[in-house]
């Protein structure tokens, strides 16, 4: 008996000795010292090597510091050596888990969780394994449960936490915006002032367009010299949003002036000037911009972020080809890039490279399920490529006694994002209300373009006009053939031949004169806001004349949202035999009118555009005389698929007919994508399970 008892007094003596011998190694692990609890057990486990609390220990820091694989291989041999030891068992789970293999953890913890379901860290790992495999209201369940055995444990809070916001996040992208709100609701009646959570609820309201929300909570965020900096990033982002650019501009450089106190702060240091350059771009600063980014480059070079604020500065620019190679750059390094994808996709889309925009979307929406803008891009590419149909119906009148009706039916049906064919046919009714002359007209053409590459395209069309005239009928050939090109970057230059009828009023009609027209058309383009549009035009008739006829507009464009342009319009017309009985054909006729044109470009509904012009024009040597023109549009869209455009204008410039000329025109057309998708929507959607 005392020998036994002597035994237990040993054992019970060495295991409190060796505990102490191995307090320094709890308190490493304790105080987050991995690397020091790792050394600190492995000399333990030379002197002790089947010391099982050594090995789990050592297990543990080893994979603490993030060789999970090794601690898996440790935890393995013990759970081997220990079948029934409930903390090892627990161990080797939590190894799973860093070592990322979530289904296997998943089964192990719902046996451990079924052995014994009071264990808080059973129920916590089983919780944190179905969050990592995005199983969030299993996880939630038991991340709950966790905190009925320990409540207000701080890691199961944690936990809960990021369950809580992975779960807003898929409830987001399953556009199930309330109940992710709620969710975030809940993290933020615990912690009112959580970062994560705020940033996560403007995201949604960002995406709802709920600017007003989204401007609220970006600034209840402002509680420190941080935190007000992140504030202001996403006020700046909100003023964009709701188009006051230059109110951004000045929210983002009051950021930027706070960050430089932070630049020990990479993360927010550079998430700064990315909105301040982003402001200025939005602000038309593109130099500015340039040198900005140059000087973060310097900092960081390599910098994905950096690259891609290069990429967007080529996108406004119309510099495509950098924005694509930077855009490459970025996702041979990340691969998964949001920026990278989406941004080639609308870089290839730009330079008219459209499969490979559509390769790009798929790609981005692979990695980021249902994300909003890739899903705006494709539905937006998808409809430029749906076959549609349109039809026009127009009512003129001059004061020479001329009026006309007409209607017109145009279809257009993309065969692949590179092929087109169109149809048009139209019907017009012409007459002279005095002399009582009429005339009718009908023509039919066929067409087909096709776009070699984003800056070549060749548009062609064949058709046929029948008239039925004053003293005869006759049937004649028209068509058109044009090449479409960019020769540089902001410049699109346009050539061709076009052969019509002259077809004014009945008594033209009634001469059967034929206009073959050889024209060349060039728009500039700046990042300045100055353009510049010209159109010359050789026309050799069928009544042995000939016109010269040139336009020129250089305009500048004073605001963006909307469009309001501005400028001035020349305009000289000459033929070579003058027979003004017949229709205006002077020697020398010039227009010289300032103009103001306003364009709407906002998302909604309606849509609308007006024209104002008003000058001078000379018509031989006559002294100068007034010239005025005007013209309204005003249109509605029904659906996706389906809009109307209403339209009128009125102008006294005589190059139709003579001088003292006043015209009149009233336009309704009526346009249906008969279609829902591409009639090749299948190979699209190919593209897409090539991504999957």
């Amino acid at each position: 008996m005392l020998k036994k008892i002597l035994v237990v007094l040993f054992l019970l003596f060495h295991t409190l000795f060796f505990g102490q011998q191995m307090q320094e190694g709890f308190t490493y692990l304790e105080t987050g010292k991995y690397q020091k609890a790792a050394s600190f057990f492995k000399e333990v486990l030379k002197d002790y090597p089947k010391n099982k609390t050594a090995k789990l220990c050592y297990g543990r820091a080893v994979g603490l510091l993030g060789d999970s694989k090794q601690a898996v291989t440790i935890f393995t041999a013990l759970k081997k050596q220990y079948p029934t030891d409930f903390e090892i068992k627990l161990n080797y789970a939590e190894a799973l888990l860093w070592d990322k293999q979530f289904k296997e953890a998943e089964s192990f913890y719902e046996n451990l969780v079924a052995e014994d379901e009071l264990s808080f860290p059973a129920v916590l790992g089983y919780a944190n394994t179905l969050s990592n495999l995005k199983k969030y209201p299993s996880a939630l369940d038991n991340v709950n449960a966790a905190l009925e055995l320990q409540k207000g444990n701080k890691n199961a809070l944690n936990s809960r936490k990021y369950i809580r916001l992975g779960y807003a996040n898929v409830l987001a992208q399953n556009k199930e915006y309330d109940k992710a709100l709620l969710l975030l609701d809940d993290n933020l009646k615990e912690n009112p002032n959580d970062k994560d959570s705020k940033l996560n609820k403007a995201n949604i309201y960002l995406i709802t367009n709920n600017l007003g929300n989204a401007e609220k909570v970006y600034s209840s965020m402002a509680i420190s010299p941080t935190d007000s900096i992140i504030s202001f990033n996403g006020l700046a982002l909100v003023a964009h949003k709701k188009f006051k650019n230059k109110e951004a501009l000045k929210i983002s450089t009051k950021a930027k002036n706070k960050v430089e106190n932070h630049t020990n702060e990479k993360e927010l240091y550079l998430a700064t000037q990315e909105r301040y350059i982003q402001a200025l771009l939005w602000n038309r600063k593109y130099k500015i911009a340039a040198a900005e980014i140059k000087k973060i480059k310097l900092l960081y070079p390599e910098n994905t972020r950096v690259k891609s604020l290069e990429a967007t500065h080529g996108m406004f620019t119309s510099n495509f080809e950098k924005s694509t190679a930077n855009y490459k750059s970025i996702l041979k390094k990340q691969p998964q890039s949001f920026d990278g994808n989406l941004g080639i996709a609308n870089a290839y889309r730009a330079t008219g490279n459209d499969i490979k925009s559509y390769e790009y979307i798929f790609n981005t929406l692979s990695y980021f399920d249902q994300q909003p803008d890739a899903e705006k891009l494709l539905k937006t590419l998808k409809k430029s490529h749906t076959p549609w149909v349109q039809q026009k119906t127009v009512f003129t009148f001059d004061n020479g006694n001329n009026e006309s009706l007409s209607g017109e039916l145009s279809a257009q049906i993309p065969l692949s994002t590179k092929a087109i064919v169109s149809a048009n046919y139209s019907h017009r009714n012409t007459k002279n209300t005095v002399s009582k002359v009429k005339a009718t007209t009908d023509e039919f053409s066929l067409g087909f373009s096709y776009k070699f590459t984003g800056k070549l395209l060749l548009a062609s069309s064949l058709g046929a006009t029948t008239s039925n005239a004053i003293t005869r009928s006759f049937t004649s050939l028209i068509g058109e053939v044009k090449l479409k090109t960019k020769p540089y970057r902001l410049q699109n230059l346009e050539l061709g031949y076009q052969r019509q009828l002259q077809n004014f009023n009945a008594d033209l009609i009634d001469r059967e004169i034929i206009m073959n027209n050889y024209f060349l058309t060039y728009n500039l383009s700046t990042n300045f806001n100055l353009g510049l549009y010209a159109q010359y035009i050789f026309t050799n008739q069928t009544d042995d004349n000939t016109r010269n006829l040139l336009f020129a507009s250089l305009y500048y464009t004073i605001f963006h949202r909307p469009v309001v342009k501005t400028g001035i319009n020349y305009q000289t017309l000459s033929f070579k035999n003058q027979v003004p009985t017949i229709y205006f054909s002077p020697e020398k006729f010039h227009v010289v009118e300032l103009f103001i044109d306003l364009i709407s470009n906002q998302s909604g509904n309606w849509f609308y555009a007006a024209n104002v012009a008003a000058g001078y024009q000379f018509i031989e040597d006559d002294p100068a005389s007034e010239a005025f023109r005007l013209e309204g549009k005003l249109g509605y869209k029904f659906s996706d698929r389906f809009s109307v455009k209403t339209y009128a204008k009125h102008s006294n410039i005589a190059s139709a007919t003579a001088a003292g000329f006043q015209f009149t025109e009233f336009g309704l057309m009526l346009k249906w994508y008969f279609l829902r998708r591409p009639i090749f929507n299948k190979k699209i959607e190919a593209l897409k399970r090539n991504k999957n």
